[in-house]
């Protein structure tokens, strides 16, 4: 890699000063000074130490993929659900305990494919009190003691109650011989 010329520090540094930060922290200027280039002689090799890599955080069920198929038939609806979970009426603490429950049962039973009626959620300020299950719902399933056994959750097609459904797809459960 070659360092800049003067012509084109001073072009870059034109350019640079055109630009707006995305954030507002405070933008450190870069250096157009080449970096010390290291020593040529060879050091001791000393044994590389293996860099510590994050633990991966949990993607939120929602994100989680399923194959083409899956998708292609919860798209267009060809998916019956196994179980149809309604949240109509429910306050938040019923709709968490029945969301529990529901999907203790259809784990247990070895259901696929669970219909989540939530209602249609209503943005808003506080005098709207419509929409609390459906914008809370995502947080709750990724939070769940159930997460592990959930494969994704995808939006439910227009005869299954489109915006105000959610489809919960579950792993298939391995049978141990």
């Amino acid at each position: 890699m070659r360092s800049l010329s003067p012509e084109e520090s001073a072009l870059w540094a034109r350019v640079a000063a055109t630009i707006r930060p995305l954030s507002r922290d405070p933008v450190v200027p870069i250096s157009t000074t080449p970096a010390p280039r290291p020593n040529p002689q060879p050091a001791l090799k000393a044994k590389a130490a293996r860099p510590v890599q994050p633990k991966p955080r949990p993607r939120p069920v929602a994100d989680q993929t399923l194959d083409g198929s899956w998708d292609r038939r919860l798209i267009t609806g060809r998916v019956d659900p196994d179980r149809v979970l309604d949240l109509h009426g429910l306050s938040l603490d019923q709709a968490w305990s029945a969301i529990d429950r529901g999907l203790d049962q259809a784990l247990a039973r070895g259901d696929r494919v669970l219909l989540l009626i939530t209602g249609h959620y209503r943005p808003g300020e506080p005098p709207v009190q419509r929409g609390k299950i459906r914008a809370a719902v995502h947080d709750w399933l990724a939070a769940s003691r159930h997460a592990s056994g959930i494969a994704a959750v995808r939006g439910a097609h227009r005869r299954h109650g489109g915006g105000g459904s959610l489809y919960i797809v579950l792993k298939r459960k391995l049978s141990r011989r």
